[in-house]
């Protein structure tokens, strides 16, 4: 059976996926909340996940980063939606989150 083939935006052919890029893609990691990081909008969590979303999509608009604390306030969850141009770049995305030693899971 063969895999389905898409075009990347640099006109490559990109397997192993069902998305057509360049597409609007949401990155979702999560985290502990420390204790002086009550308001998330303080979060050096949110901060991190922003940094390595960036160093990877560069035209990631941080004003859109998404942050929400978990019920109890233990945890905290950051989405960053970007404009994934490859299959490539959101694998470095995730294997850089996923190293990061904050990260508990990335979604």
């Amino acid at each position: 059976m063969t895999q389905p083939k898409h075009i990347g935006a640099a006109g490559s052919e990109t397997k192993d996926t069902l998305l057509v890029f360049p597409t609007a893609f949401p990155i979702k990691a999560m985290g502990r909340m420390k204790s002086q990081d009550a308001n998330p909008a303080n979060a050096g969590f949110a901060q991190t996940v922003a940094a390595i979303v960036l160093k990877h999509a560069p035209d990631f608009d941080i004003a859109t980063l998404e942050m929400r604390p978990s019920k109890n306030g233990n945890f905290i969850s950051v989405t960053a939606t970007i404009n994934a141009t490859s299959k490539p770049q959101l694998d470095d995305i995730y294997r850089e989150l996923t190293a990061h030693p904050a990260v508990l899971m990335a979604l």
